[in-house]
């Protein structure tokens, strides 16, 4: 147990048998930001412990369409000590994915190696991206951002055109629990046009007992050095919408951070979410939005960054009133 809530990288469902899911999240981008995926391994555990199974699901942010593929449980592998997952003949790990699936729907096979990985920066007492949260056992979800940056070397044969997705970029995290939260929004980006920069950031509703508030980590990397943003570290955050754009704006001691999507309906797909045992909920997500990013010094009265990111993930789920914080 302790093993795993310092390496938040590894498997937790080893002792869960049932209402219990984990997935790990690969956003795939290639040199020209043209061919962006999303490959989601992962297991769900119903009530039953026989009627879970094992799913490979599939994010196509060029084509905009979403793959979902069952394997019985049994053809799931993980350890709890360590990144390492294996579904069917599909491989998955920090440093490298093997992939080698095909059906009447899908083919896909090949390698892709992940090199100049960039971690959280954490702590024992703060372990992973949702730090002293890790420690708590009553978390409807957890998360864990594994790979805030990464370079790829390697080729995918994807319905039989080959990709090459050499100095594209890799974004790593995972969830497990539960269920997803109730309402949250995730947006992330590593493609900045070339600069060594990267922007990671999830909001959500968290139960507390018989009350909730709303949680938020946001992590952006300049040159790999990586400015934190988080509920833990008592950041101040607001959040506001305006013609279907998410404004927020982040402070903390002398650092203030504004973020805005640039996205239209268009761009996004539906993919499936975990809920009580069931991959039931339909999640709303784009791979190929644009986010603005400005971190400023306000007592030296200076902009440290002003930047677009192209290839960007957006989720959003539920009723986000619940996570307003209004922008003056």
């Amino acid at each position: 147990m302790a093993n795993m809530i310092v390496n938040p990288d590894g498997y937790h469902g080893k002792n869960k048998k049932v209402n219990f899911f984990e997935g790990w999240y690969y956003k795939i981008v290639d040199k020209e930001n043209k061919n962006i995926f999303a490959f989601i391994p992962g297991i769900i555990k119903d009530n039953k412990y026989e009627d879970g199974h094992a799913f490979i699901q599939i994010l196509n942010g060029k084509n905009k369409k979403s793959k979902y593929i069952k394997f019985p449980i049994n053809d799931f592998y993980a350890e709890n000590k360590k990144f390492n997952i294996a579904i069917g003949k599909n491989y998955f790990n920090l440093n490298e994915i093997k992939l080698n699936h095909y059906d009447k729907d899908i083919q896909i096979i090949g390698t892709l190696r992940f090199v100049d990985i960039l971690k959280w920066p954490d702590t024992f007492l703060n372990p992973g991206s949702m730090g002293f949260y890790n420690y708590l056992t009553f978390m409807e979800c957890y998360s864990q951002v594994c790979c805030l940056d990464g370079g790829i070397v390697g080729k995918l044969l994807i319905d039989n055109e080959e990709i090459d997705f050499t100095g594209g970029k890799v974004y790593i995290e995972k969830n497990w629990g539960k269920k997803f939260p109730e309402a949250y929004i995730w947006i992330q980006s590593n493609s900045f046009n070339n600069q060594n920069i990267a922007f990671s950031c999830s909001i959500g509703k968290i139960p507390m007992y018989l009350h909730s508030f709303t949680g938020f980590l946001a992590g952006l990397s300049i040159d790999e050095q990586v400015y934190k943003f988080t509920t833990i570290n008592k950041s101040n955050m607001k959040l506001n919408f305006k013609d279907n754009k998410i404004i927020l704006q982040f402070t903390k001691n002398n650092l203030e951070l504004n973020v805005e999507t640039l996205n239209n309906d268009s761009e996004f797909l539906i993919c499936k979410g975990p809920n009580k045992g069931k991959m039931n909920m339909e999640v709303k997500e784009s791979l190929d939005s644009r986010v603005k990013i400005e971190l400023n010094d306000l007592y030296k009265e200076r902009v440290i960054i002003d930047c677009l990111g192209q290839a960007t993930g957006v989720e959003i789920m539920g009723n986000l009133s619940e996570l307003v914080r209004k922008i003056k």
